[in-house]
């Protein structure tokens, strides 16, 4: 049978609710006193009862995580940042995956409801206020990825992908290129439009008329289907812009499927910044979006929010900023 608390604050010379205190990290213990607690949590194999506690205080541990597919590499360094703040203040997470099916969507947010989680960071574009409305309802604190303004039981966290997007144009002008074409992400997610809007709206500004624009979904063979449209044409692009580093992984391997030269033929830039940016051949030139920071900024914004008498959410803003590499260069 296992020890209980009490046994615990006994045999370390404290009461109860300083051994809460330090397996909770929820108040300032001295050092000597957290050393000894855990020493005798360490000898008496002592777990925490989360279930005796929710009883207890009427509040869960939980926080819910949200991301569209665990698949992607973009989403690890968001869980990343979001798991460690939270179990830095003693927190846990349940981490969900919608894999971009509605039902499924559905399904997860009522669990997340029933498992009466604090609050839940929405990092997916394929979940809108709308859908997440029965967790607001609830009670429960939502913070979303490009979505505004914050409202009561809202916080937001925009990515300025425009100050990125504007530095790789400019660093693409700089390199005498003229014809530039875009692949985007899905047409109906509202990152991707938001991204494509701002790539099409800055280069005919500089006057590089982007052709062809293409949509296509987060994947690597979409990158390469999308290329060799493009490759048929008889006016080539010398210059690529792609919506997430996926998609420029695979249209650089349809073209060099196709004898094309990266950058010598065309140049090719993507937005992300994943760790397959950098092992790529060559590396890729891309946007870099502080993914860790966002997760650490979602949990943030849900404990500071839920912590407020009025709940009140707020705004938070990042930056992303350009990392040149090997895949562009002067054009031809």
């Amino acid at each position: 049978m296992g020890h209980t608390m009490r046994e615990v604050a006994k045999r370390a010379g404290v009461s109860p609710a300083t051994v809460s205190r330090v397996l909770n990290k929820t108040r300032y213990i001295s050092v000597e006193t957290q050393r000894r607690v855990l020493e005798v949590v360490r000898q008496l194999k002592y777990f925490k009862n989360v279930h005796a506690r929710r009883l207890a205080t009427g509040r869960s541990d939980l926080f819910g995580l949200v991301i569209s597919e665990i698949a992607n590499p973009y989403f690890p360094e968001v869980i990343r940042g979001f798991q460690a703040a939270a179990w830095d203040r003693g927190f846990d997470v349940i981490l969900c995956n919608t894999q971009y099916d509605q039902a499924r969507t559905k399904s997860i947010l009522r669990k997340l409801i029933e498992s009466d989680v604090r609050g839940v960071a929405v990092m997916t574009s394929s979940i809108d206020k709308a859908t997440a409305s029965e967790l607001i309802d609830a009670g429960i604190g939502v913070v979303f990825c490009n979505v505004g303004p914050a409202g009561k039981l809202v916080s937001t966290i925009s990515i300025d992908y425009q100050r990125g997007i504007e530095q790789a144009i400019e660093h693409i002008v700089g390199l005498g290129h003229r014809r530039a074409a875009v692949i985007a992400g899905p047409g109906d997610n509202r990152t991707a439009i938001t991204i494509k809007d701002a790539l099409v709206a800055g280069l005919k500004k500089r006057n590089l008329n982007p052709f062809p624009v293409i949509n296509s979904n987060y994947r690597v063979d979409a990158g390469a289907s999308a290329v060799r449209a493009m490759l048929s044409t008889t006016d080539k692009p010398t210059a690529i812009f792609c919506g997430s580093d996926l998609i420029a992984l695979g249209a650089m391997s349809a073209l060099e499927e196709a004898g094309a030269g990266i950058p010598e033929d065309i140049s090719v830039i993507g937005i992300d910044d994943i760790s397959f940016a950098f092992l790529a051949r060559p590396p890729l030139t891309t946007i870099r979006v502080p993914r860790e920071r966002v997760g650490t900024t979602a949990f943030e914004a849900l404990d500071r929010m839920l912590k407020l008498k009025r709940r009140k959410g707020a705004d938070y803003y990042l930056e992303t900023e350009l990392v040149v590499r090997r895949s562009t260069a002067t054009a031809r």
